[in-house]
């Protein structure tokens, strides 16, 4: 069993002894919109006060472009909680975000042909 100081606590049988909304103080909503899609880098600012080792967890994540929904499964939280740790790391600085680059809206009906056809194969 890890110890109290040594990151996120995880019991090698039970898991995550912490629930995850914890690590963003029971807060379900990022202060800005972020898709899962959305890229964010670490811009090199240096966050003022405290955050918890899950904030320093996402930055280190974040040195190259990554996507928010590749941080949150890095991290092992549920997305909306992966969302809220960037908001909060973008709201001080020390993240900057681009939206998704689309190159087909959500209802190009090839694009629903191929996501059909990849499901089929994999039954």
């Amino acid at each position: 069993m890890a110890a109290a100081g040594d990151g996120p606590w995880l019991d090698d049988a039970a898991g995550r002894l912490v629930r995850p909304f914890t690590v963003s103080n029971g807060r379900t909503e990022p202060s800005i919109a972020l898709d899962l899609m959305s890229q964010v880098m670490a811009t090199g600012v240096t966050p003022l006060g405290y955050l918890g080792p899950e904030h320093a967890q996402a930055l280190d994540l974040c040195r190259a472009p990554v996507s928010v929904a590749e941080v949150a499964a890095q991290l092992g939280l549920p997305a909306v909680v992966g969302k809220v740790l960037l908001s909060d790391l973008v709201d001080c600085g020390a993240l900057t975000t681009k939206p998704p680059a689309y190159h087909h809206t959500p209802t190009d009906r090839s694009l629903l042909e191929a996501v059909l056809d990849g499901l089929r194969r994999q039954l």
